[in-house]
């Protein structure tokens, strides 16, 4: 999982996606992506040939490696290495120089300094956004570096980066709740660097698929006491426990009070059993929850959020790879809910590469291996080096079809896949195959953090969830729970609840005989491994 979440390692704020450092050079110019788009370039194993090149296969060529080897990084950067060393090992042609310099320890700058100094013609790495800024302010812009870091703060300028883009991830799960007929979602991410800007990219990408985000929630990763409050908090609890107390009020004291019929009392009398066994009342204000957290976080705040009254019947449940490599799957709770993520590794490749290195790949070990086929193939081109990795139609590598574009972003398709509840994931829908169809509907100039939102919601009231005869209609009133329209952004709800009879804050019961009858009270004490206490 640490792996996986330096891919998503960003520490921007507002960032500017393409216009940051464009000026810096020309090598990078937007007519390269001016050709028809055709079918990808195979770069998969087993497919890829070095014969489809004009370069002689003798030809000497040098390639730059920044990874860190040692220090509290390492056992990334020696992933990161096995991929790239595999795919030398079957593909390399006799001419071509690898050279490794480790960004670990020392200093950073001298160690890209030496880097550049060994006159690479393509750089691969490095894998943190520091060191990224570094090779970008040092290095000319025409070298190409294919970095690992995915912080958009940080490329640019021939920086280009190999792995999965935020805004991708955020895109292909808000397309898969319209495919669903989403109307409108909220967004539980950690408090971290990449939590918020996540976030945000969410905002933006939900006005263009015409869905609305009513509510953002944030939490200290690991922290039970903060889960439990994003969690409440989402749930809107505290309303709709409140409008499920005074909906039992209204019915225990028409039917202790009141003159009724024997099919009135038994109405009434059903309708109070069946409000006993839950602690909450009324709809939600949206439909679905997209998760931007890890799948141990994401399990304690579905637990949270089923203890509070909502579970994947009531909101469906969205997420990340950062799901991934965690027993999220075995998690009844989370039966159903869905996230996107890149393609299985190939079993033949895992196969492979395992006889060859002695471990099973890793993602960055794949994407390692991707960026060493493509630099190689780029390297013994008859094309501009510029113009062929900046190739519209794009390549289809161990981790599925991606593409490059000038500003050092990418475009990875990625599938969406479901959780079963038993440890197993099923396929929901399959990655695209081609760019001839867009896959994604926002690139973007522009991503923002996003601060914490409240629930933006009608709020919940008794008396449209309860059915009392019409002639106490005016003798029994409740107020509406939860309102909330604060939020700057004008979504419409999924649920329009209006209060039927007056609202009397003063008075709860107009009747002077009445007296409460005491409620059942509901007792859970554990969900999962997390104790609850109020």
């Amino acid at each position: 999982m640490h792996i996986i979440k330096q891919i998503f390692g960003l520490t921007c704020i507002a960032v500017l996606l393409s216009s940051c450092h464009g000026n810096k050079g020309s090598a990078w110019r937007s007519e390269y992506t001016d050709v028809p788009i055709t079918a990808p370039t195979q770069l998969q194993y087993g497919t890829y040939s070095l014969g489809m090149y004009g370069s002689a296969p003798d030809a000497s060529h040098s390639i730059a490696v920044l990874i860190p080897t040692s220090g509290a990084n390492a056992k990334i950067g020696k992933s990161i290495r096995l991929g790239i060393e595999a795919a030398t090992m079957q593909f390399a042609p006799d001419g071509l120089q690898v050279r490794f310099f480790d960004t670990g320890t020392g200093d950073t700058g001298e160690t890209i300094e030496r880097a550049l100094a060994s006159n690479p013609e393509i750089i691969i790495g490095p894998v943190f956004a520091d060191n990224a800024r570094i090779l970008r302010d040092k290095k000319p812009s025409a070298i190409p570096a294919l970095s690992l870091t995915s912080d958009v703060s940080a490329i640019g300028d021939g920086v280009i980066s190999m792995a999965v883009m935020p805004m991708n991830v955020v895109e292909s799960a808000i397309a898969e709740m319209s495919a669903n007929g989403t109307k409108n979602f909220i967004v539980i991410a950690p408090n971290n660097t990449s939590g918020p800007v996540m976030a945000g990219a969410a905002n933006a990408i939900a006005d263009t698929y015409n869905i609305g985000n009513v509510g953002i929630f944030y939490y200290n990763e690991r922290d039970t006491d903060s889960i439990k409050s994003a969690a409440l908090a989402a749930s809107m609890y505290n309303a709709r426990n409140a409008a499920n107390t005074r909906a039992k009020e209204i019915l225990s004291a028409i039917i202790n009070h009141e003159s009724l019929s024997r099919s009135e009392k038994y109405s009434l009398s059903r309708q109070l059993e069946n409000l006993n066994r839950f602690d909450t009342l009324g709809d939600l204000p949206y439909d679905s929850i997209l998760f931007l957290g890890d799948g141990n976080d994401t399990k304690s705040v579905a637990s949270f959020l089923r203890y509070y009254g909502v579970d994947a019947r009531a909101a469906k449940f969205y997420g990340t790879p950062l799901w991934e490599d965690s027993d999220i799957a075995s998690d009844l709770t989370m039966t159903g809910a869905v996230y996107a993520t890149l393609p299985d590794i190939p079993e033949n490749f895992r196969n492979t590469y395992s006889i060859a290195t002695g471990t099973y790949p890793t993602r960055m070990s794949t994407i390692g291996y991707e960026s060493t086929l493509l630099a190689i193939g780029t390297l013994y081109s008859h094309d501009d080096i510029h113009a062929h990795l900046m190739n519209p139609s794009g390549y289809t590598g161990i981790n599925g079809l991606f593409r490059l574009h000038t500003d050092g972003t990418n475009e990875r398709a990625l599938r969406i896949m479901r959780l079963n509840g038993d440890g197993t994931t099923s396929i929901a829908r399959t990655e695209p195959a081609a760019f001839t169809v867009p896959i994604y509907r926002t690139g973007g100039t522009y991503m923002s953090a996003a601060e914490s939102e409240p629930l933006d919601s009608d709020g919940v009231n008794p008396l449209d969830y309860i059915k009392i005869p019409e002639r106490f209609r005016g003798k029994y009133s409740a107020k509406t729970y939860g309102i909330n329209h604060s939020s700057s952004k004008n979504n419409e709800p999924i649920f329009h609840t209006s209060t039927i009879l007056p609202i009397n804050d003063s008075e709860s019961i107009t009747s002077e005989d009445y007296q409460p009858v005491p409620l059942d009270n509901i007792s859970r004490t554990y969900i999962d491994s997390v104790e609850i206490t109020e």
